[in-house]
């Protein structure tokens, strides 16, 4: 167990907890079990012919079927010929602040250490479970043995028979478009980019694999296997995405040679979310729960410290502008008359003396903007091309770096990501990475990190359509963290979705740095830039409404501090539904309401009410439209 998880172990007496783990009689395959606080969740872990097995359930439907969870050691997986010893039971129970879809995180579980020796070399290792109520975790941790060794992973997931599952392939790396799949028609060696989203059969829940704490390993992709699972597979084995051969193609052949590792191997947690409904699975918090909290040296408030503020963002990429100094001016003056904190500037900047960056830096901070500046990241692979960029950064007042084209997930790109962070951090610079893998918890040791890419967004100028996308996103990707599609425009590259669908995205995907897609003028001159102003980057609390269904329609409730916002992303399909806010506090409230306008996706209907939460809010949806409110209350303003 790390040694933050050892401090906190006895956090909570063992005495006021049922018996967390219990060994069952020998004639049923020798099986352990550890159970969720709520009783609902169990890791059953059992030995089948000395080969190790887990399985899990909810409410004692199977949600993934006998498996083997393996670790492989210099070529000998571990978890085969292999004997249990008895497990060391331990309970958490805490709450941290968090940044994102809500802002406390409630970590409770039961969990346990099992300790097991592979018969035939002798080697000690243990694994480790977490079981919460809304899903598990477990890693393995192999002592060192004071020489350099080659981890690789053997751990699969097998889903029942009538399961669907979501996800993408790794052609695009983790920009790729999830897509509906029945789990007994995968071929065998079809990729999938994690999060992948499963729909067990007959409504008994959902569930997501994905992977957490990852650091010091290569990442995690899952590939088929043919039998209704999936095998975990490392980065060196990965399909090699189009970004890295087009950008790296002279790494392809090295970076499938498996990384070795010095002293004690400690894998990332292998994570699988689960939950009765999506508002379960989009509240999930495993992912941040088994990582570290943030170094009190270098962040001395945690997620509070000052100098990491949350906001929104301009961007001159998507929707027309001059790569110029004063056009970078023009963009933080309307940034500023929007409420906007930050404004991230492309790799145009390069050309620009010490002066002249000091200038774009001095003008915004006079309209309370900070600005982010685009570097590549293979311009940052030494620590001499770090140690003078982030200078340059704190010397010229620019608030952090949105750093770019990493696309594979060897243990080098990984460490990377780290190094990064750590160095940033020491600089007081706040992060955004494109390009990139999916969140595995880092933003919660490195607040510093505001969001990342790892997300089929409005980048993509070749999408036929974006309602089909974006009514899946937040139930497959966004699952595992922050994201930065960079959303909202009212152009041409909005396809099919109306203003509304587009505005309501800025309200559903979350991003702590909310990067809008649309140049500032046009978000000032849209008659919804009332509710525009208004959206915040991070919440106090997230609903997703029941009408809420994957690739039809993605609605959620949000509040920040006393105010609600809904927001509904429709799928292709028209839609007519009702709306009843009883998530509303007692009290009347204040409402405004941007509506489809139902002849036309190019503008919006806004119309002011008082309700409470006993009204009732028809809402008619275009196919592919959208919906957003502000629920204010009354006397208290926005």
């Amino acid at each position: 167990m790390s040694e933050y998880l050892s401090r906190r172990r006895f956090v909570t007496s063992v005495l006021a907890s049922p018996i967390l783990v219990t060994r069952l009689a020998a004639a049923v395959q020798n099986v352990r079990s550890v159970t969720s606080p709520d009783k609902r969740i169990k890791f059953d872990l059992l030995l089948d012919k000395s080969r190790l097995l887990y399985r899990v359930t909810f409410k004692k439907s199977t949600v993934i079927e006998d498996s083997h969870p393996g670790i492989a050691v210099d070529g000998t997986d571990l978890c085969v010929d292999c004997e249990i010893g008895k497990a060391e039971q331990f309970q958490i129970n805490e709450r941290y602040p968090t940044r994102g879809v809500h802002s406390q995180a409630v970590n409770h579980c039961n969990g346990a250490r099992f300790p097991l020796r592979h018969t035939q070399s002798g080697i000690g290792f243990t694994l480790v479970v977490h079981v919460f109520d809304d899903g598990i975790a477990f890693r393995f941790v192999v002592p060192g043995n004071g020489k350099s060794r080659v981890p690789d992973e053997v751990t699969g997931f097998t889903f029942p028979a009538g399961s669907i599952a979501w996800f993408h392939d790794l052609e695009g790396h983790y920009e790729g478009i999830p897509t509906r799949q029945k789990i007994d028609d995968l071929q065998i060696g079809a990729w999938a980019a994690p999060p992948v989203t499963v729909v067990l059969p007959g409504g008994v829940c959902y569930a997501a694999v994905t992977e957490s704490g990852l650091v010091n390993y290569a990442g995690m992709a899952l590939q088929a296997d043919g039998k209704r699972g999936f095998n975990a597979r490392l980065g060196h084995s990965h399909h090699v995405s189009y970004p890295f051969r087009l950008r790296y193609a002279d790494d392809v052949e090295r970076l499938k040679k498996p990384a070795t590792i010095d002293g004690t191997i400690t894998t990332p947690w292998r994570v699988v979310m689960i939950g009765a409904d999506l508002n379960t699975l989009v509240n999930c918090d495993i992912v941040n729960h088994v990582v570290p909290p943030p170094d009190k040296t270098i962040f001395p408030a945690g997620i509070k410290t000052d100098w990491l503020k949350p906001g929104r963002a301009v961007w001159k990429y998507l929707d027309g502008g001059e790569n110029t100094l004063e056009e970078v001016k023009s963009f933080s003056k309307l940034a500023g008359e929007l409420g906007f904190e930050y404004q991230v500037v492309e790799g145009f900047w390069s050309r620009w003396s010490e002066a002249e960056l000091r200038e774009a830096v001095d003008f915004s901070r006079q309209h309370k903007v900070g600005l982010l500046l685009w570097k590549h990241s293979r311009d940052l692979r030494t620590p001499a091309q770090r140690k003078q960029f982030f200078a340059l950064c704190r010397q010229a007042g620019v608030v952090g770096a949105k750093i770019d084209f990493f696309d594979h997930e060897a243990k080098e790109t990984i460490d990377l990501y780290q190094t990064l962070l750590r160095e940033a951090a020491e600089n007081k610079l706040l992060l955004v990475f494109h390009g990139a893998n999916k969140t595995a918890g880092e933003a919660r040791t490195w607040p510093n990190e505001m969001t990342r890419e790892g997300i089929y967004g409005l980048e993509h100028r070749r999408t036929e359509a974006w309602s089909s996308v974006n009514t899946v996103l937040p139930f497959t990707r966004m699952l595992a963290g922050h994201a930065d599609y960079t959303p909202v425009h009212f152009g041409e590259r909005r396809k099919e979705t109306s203003w509304a669908h587009q505005i309501a995205s800025a309200a559903i995907f979350t991003s702590p740095l909310l990067v809008y897609g649309a140049h500032p003028k046009n978000l000032l001159l849209n008659p919804a830039v009332d509710i525009i102003k208004s959206i915040p980057s991070t919440w106090d609390e997230t609903l997703v409404l029941p009408m809420s269904e994957i690739g039809v329609m993605a609605a959620f409730a949000r509040r920040h501090d006393s105010t609600w916002f809904v927001a509904i992303m429709n799928g292709p399909a028209p839609q007519t539904i009702s709306l009843k806010p009883g998530f509303l506090g007692s009290g009347t409230y204040q409402g405004l309401l941007v509506r489809d306008q139902m002849d036309e996706p190019a503008a919006v209907r806004i119309e002011k009410q008082t309700v409470t939460r006993s009204s009732t809010l028809p809402i008619q949806l275009r196919p592919a439209g959208g919906f957003v409110a502000r629920f204010s209350l009354e006397g208290l303003g926005k």
